[in-house]
């Protein structure tokens, strides 16, 4: 361990470092932006008008011109890889990282999910040439059914067409980690729902055992806003104990708690997510925590917007003289959110990356959606990214 460096200070509400990459004209977008998702019921009559009229030829150019100059614009890098490019250098210009991830959703067919594999590969081969892309990812929910993934979390019997199509899932997975694994690039194994999670966790770790003995490569993600999920952080390091590899660990909160308990309710299970928000932060913190007390086997990110944990986080790297720089502990957030947390705490050394979406306008609606309908959900979301922006633009007007 590195001999103890001297305390950074941090200050999330610094708005001239957090949004020093944005011109005026982009904080007056920003700001028009987050006050429109203060208002639920707006955000309801917008993303109803934008699938409706998405529907129809007439309409379709106009919506899609809309949404790509308001929505798309503040959540997504680009159309495609190479359209991703200025984004990828204007972030690394202030010292933060990309993980590109292709956010086309609702692939049902083989060749729909061959297509997103292709286009994982070439993530990892983009990430391979460029410092500034740390991490591929994927969500095994584009190149694999969804039906498949549940019958298999339960161990139900599959018939012959879906033995065959689970080897193909298990081949597309190890051809994904295989290719990261060779050309040196780490990934990320999306989670995903609590009764599909199972087979996704199977796959993860198959993939641990074979490229995970020098360092982490494959990283799995834990869901804190599940009751179990520091529960099964540890059992998962235990794991990686007796296999004498390395566990990479993604720490979210979560993404799918009113589908959880809508579901647990309709089929009469007990509720898998915390009973409320103090339960799910105290058991991310601890996450973090027992990541950190483990570094010598553990290399994990922080996926949070949340900015006492990753105060937390930091100042626990001081304490115990672990550099900013040190490349197992990195932070990451959304594109187009928290640009308070991450502009900052990469200014101050630390190891950040953003998640960009990318893909076809019309194909990450879906994506776009949820967006919207989250920063207006989490209590306080928008109007906190909606009062740094005013902060900031009263700032510049003053000086």
């Amino acid at each position: 361990m590195s001999e103890p460096t001297e305390p950074i200070a941090l200050n999330f509400q610094n708005t001239s470092i957090a949004f020093a990459s944005k011109s005026d004209a982009d904080l007056r977008r920003m700001h028009w932006l987050f006050g429109m998702m203060n208002y639920p019921a707006l955000v309801d009559t917008g993303t109803f008008l934008v699938k409706a009229t998405l529907a129809f030829p007439l309409t379709k150019p106009l919506t899609r011109f809309i949404v790509k100059a308001t929505l798309f614009k503040q959540f997504c890098g680009g159309e495609d890889i190479e359209d991703c490019r200025p984004v990828i250098e204007q972030l690394a210009r202030y010292g933060i990282g990309t993980i590109l991830d292709y956010s086309v959703e609702g692939e049902k067919s083989e060749e729909g999910f061959e297509k997103t594999t292709a286009e994982v590969l070439r993530t990892i081969d983009f990430a391979a040439g460029h410092p500034a892309v740390p991490f591929a990812v994927f969500k095994v929910t584009g190149i694999a059914p969804f039906g498949l993934l549940e019958k298999v979390s339960t161990k139900a019997s599959l018939s012959a067409t879906e033995e065959a199509q689970w080897v193909k899932v298990q081949q597309r997975v190890s051809r994904i980690c295989e290719t990261a694994y060779r050309k040196g690039v780490r990934i990320f194994i999306d989670a995903e729902e609590t009764w599909i999670q199972p087979a996704i966790d199977h796959l993860a770790y198959e993939m641990m055992k074979r490229f995970n003995r020098e360092q982490a490569v494959v990283y799995n993600t834990y869901q804190l806003y599940r009751r179990d999920g520091l529960q099964l952080l540890k059992e998962a390091f235990a794991w990686a104990q007796e296999q004498g590899v390395y566990l990479g660990a993604k720490l979210v909160r979560g993404a799918y708690m009113e589908k959880e308990r809508e579901r647990a309710e309709e089929m009469g299970y007990p509720d898998p997510i915390q009973p409320n928000k103090q339960k799910c932060d105290e058991d991310y913190n601890a996450a973090l925590l027992f990541c950190l007390e483990r570094l010598d086997k553990i290399a994990f990110c922080a996926g949070t917007h949340n900015e006492q944990s990753c105060l937390l986080l930091a100042q626990a790297m001081q304490e115990k003289g672990i550099p900013p720089q040190d490349e197992r502990i990195y932070f990451a957030q959304l594109y187009g959110m928290s640009d308070h947390i991450s502009f900052n705490l990469a200014k101050a050394g630390y190891r950040v990356a953003k998640y960009v979406p990318y893909g076809p306008v019309d194909a990450v609606v879906p994506y776009l959606i949820r967006r919207a309908e989250e920063n207006t959900s989490i209590k306080g979301q928008s109007n906190r990214e909606y009062r740094l922006v005013e902060q900031e633009i009263k700032r510049r007007k003053k000086g």
